[in-house]
């Protein structure tokens, strides 16, 4: 074959990604039936390297390679043709050749043909003694080889090689880990995860730039970790902007930690997207044949998005880390059924008292969550996950629903009181929020001025007209508009200028410390003043001692909610404590 042949040979083989990779039970099956339809000892799926016969398959051979010098194999892959020797010894080529020097005296090969012609190698099958060959076994192992490049391209037309990248794909890795398992139990090995870029990135980049843009990135990227590793090693293309390789055996986890993220500061800085995209790489130590191949793959994605937090962009997998975010992942993905169940959810009030009367002029309602297997669950855990998710537009219409009904049971009742709800960032980017408050109100029977919806100024970052519109509409309504946290946000004045708002809700994290500190009861007489001369009512919050709410109560603050007053409670809860105050400030007077 000439030597452009043999190039165009050697690519087409090395494009199919099978050269070094873990034995497959696929394969397996046919080397086995190989020997049992001779009745041979050995047999092999022989792949012809530039300078190897390296086996994928095998069977009563230890080793995986031998050279191709002198090896039947490389004969079959040259000329296409089936081979057959009856004896070794009295063959002029293959005489003096290492398989005879091992003993081996009968040789049978069937060529690894791919639709383009090219031979790969042979499948083979080989005695210790001569022997003949008939019709039937040779219609039989040239069967056996045209099923083995039906695997092969099986494997790489359907789920096991990226067209992109030309690597094997997440399934091809998830095979491998397996059949590593079976060939190396016990083994400490480390798995490397290769993340390109931040989802928000990614989007950016195909808005900006197109598919094209990130297809040159992914090749690129291919290259460089095939490159990186070196020959005798598989990268896998495991998602779309993912790329995941095993480090070699016995490496020392720091040190090789330090190695990959000096390899990605010089790949980022000559990358053509350096300036754009954030790549990330995890680690994920693991036992062979002890781990899953897919909690490898999940444990390496997770140190991936945690190296997200380190400054040198690589992290190891951390059973905490990981913990943490498998409870958020529960959390968000039972909180759906919390809606529904009708019993999980819950309503607390925190009183809202005039600082100057003492008396209950609102409560403030608050979400808990009592999980039926985790119990009850802090508000500062999940209300931070079902924020950022679908679920928040449902969650206030929950609360709303809930809220509302508890209000016009009290107002009935005799209770005259402001309800306040929380909204989400989310809930202001809904088109139809104002609208959705208004029935609410209308189906519960609830005049607008009693409901109070306290606005976060990080909740109308995202966008700030969408958010503006429907604060507008709803103040519009009548509905109260509180700017909740005051103090924390980024812009506070500027939203005490564009907010449409009456109330002013000054953070706990002022009011606690203000007076072990005088130029923390400054700010806290700063923000009243001002706030003062924009008409706007101030609630302090945190109050937690007597000496706190005289010095609010000096500085001319409005009203305060805190421990001092009463800490959240159930509905029936209130109505006593409600009952309960009502009368102490009638004996008071």
């Amino acid at each position: 074959m000439s030597p452009f042949n043999e190039e165009a040979r050697l690519d087409a083989l090395y494009r199919l990604s099978l050269l070094d990779t873990s034995s497959s039970e696929s394969f397996d099956r046919i080397t086995r039936m190989a020997s049992q339809i001779f009745g041979l000892p050995i047999a092999a799926i022989s792949l012809t390297d530039r300078d190897r016969q390296w086996f994928k398959s095998r069977v009563g051979i230890d080793h995986r390679s031998i050279p191709r010098e002198k090896a039947p194999c490389g004969e079959v892959a040259e000329t296409s043709s089936v081979l057959l020797i009856p004896d070794l010894h009295a063959c002029p080529n293959y005489g003096d050749s290492l398989l005879a020097e091992q003993g081996v005296r009968y040789y049978a090969g069937a060529p690894l043909v791919t639709r383009e012609g090219h031979s790969l190698g042979a499948l083979c099958v080989l005695g210790t003694e001569p022997r003949e060959t008939s019709h039937e076994e040779i219609s039989a192992l040239t069967d056996l080889a045209r099923m083995v490049m039906d695997q092969i391209e099986l494997q790489h037309a359907f789920g096991r090689i990226d067209p992109l990248s030309g690597l094997p794909n997440r399934n091809q890795f998830l095979e491998d880990l397996n059949d590593l398992g079976r060939d190396h139990p016990g083994e400490q090995r480390l798995a490397v995860l290769l993340d390109l870029a931040r989802n928000d990135q990614l989007s950016n980049g195909m808005r900006v730039m197109g598919s094209g843009f990130m297809d040159d990135i992914v090749r690129d990227t291919a290259c460089t970790i095939t490159k990186v590793i070196g020959p005798g090693r598989t990268a896998y293309h495991v998602a779309a902007t993912q790329f995941a390789f095993l480090a070699p055996p016995d490496v020392e986890q720091p040190s090789y930690c330090e190695l990959l993220a000096n390899l990605l500061a010089h790949h980022s800085g000559t990358s053509r997207a350096r300036f754009v995209m954030t790549s990330t790489i995890g680690i994920a130590p693991f036992v062979v044949g002890r781990a899953s191949p897919s909690s490898v793959l999940r444990r390496a994605h997770s140190a991936a998005q945690d190296a997200r937090l380190s400054s040198s962009l690589v992290s190891a997998y951390s059973p905490n880390m990981d913990e943490t975010h498998r409870r958020r992942f529960r959390l968000l993905n039972d909180f759906g059924t919390a809606l529904d169940s009708g019993t999980q959810l819950s309503l607390e009030y925190q009183p809202r008292i005039n600082l100057r009367s003492g008396a209950c002029v609102g409560v403030e309602a608050l979400l808990r969550w009592n999980h039926p297997a985790l119990g009850p669950i802090s508000p500062a855990e999940f209300i931070p996950i079902i924020e950022q998710t679908a679920l928040a537009g449902p969650t206030t219409s929950w609360v709303l629903n809930t809220a509302l009904h508890q209000l016009h049971a009290w107002h009935a009742g005799g209770i005259d009181i402001q309800m306040a709800v929380n909204v989400s960032a989310h809930n202001l980017q809904q088109a139809d929020f104002a609208a959705q408050v208004q029935r609410q109100l209308l189906k519960h029977r609830v005049p607008a001025s009693a409901l109070e919806l306290e606005v976060t100024e990080s909740a109308m970052m995202d966008n700030v007209d969408a958010a503006l519109s429907q604060i507008s509409m709803l103040n519009a309504a009548g509905i109260v508009i509180a700017i909740d946290d005051f103090g924390t946000g980024y812009s506070s004045l500027t939203y005490l200028q564009r907010l449409p708002a009456r109330v002013l809700k000054i953070d706990r994290s002022f009011v606690q410390d203000m007076l072990a500190s005088p130029r923390e009861r400054a700010l806290v007489a700063s923000m009243l003043s001002l706030a003062h001369d924009l008409e706007y009512r101030v609630v302090a919050e945190g109050i937690e001692t007597e000496e706190v709410r005289q010095a609010l109560s000096d500085l001319n603050c409005d009203e305060g909610q805190g421990y001092l007053f009463a800490r959240p409670m159930r509905a029936d809860a209130f109505l006593a404590w409600h009952l309960a105050r009502n009368g102490a400030l009638s004996q008071a007077a």
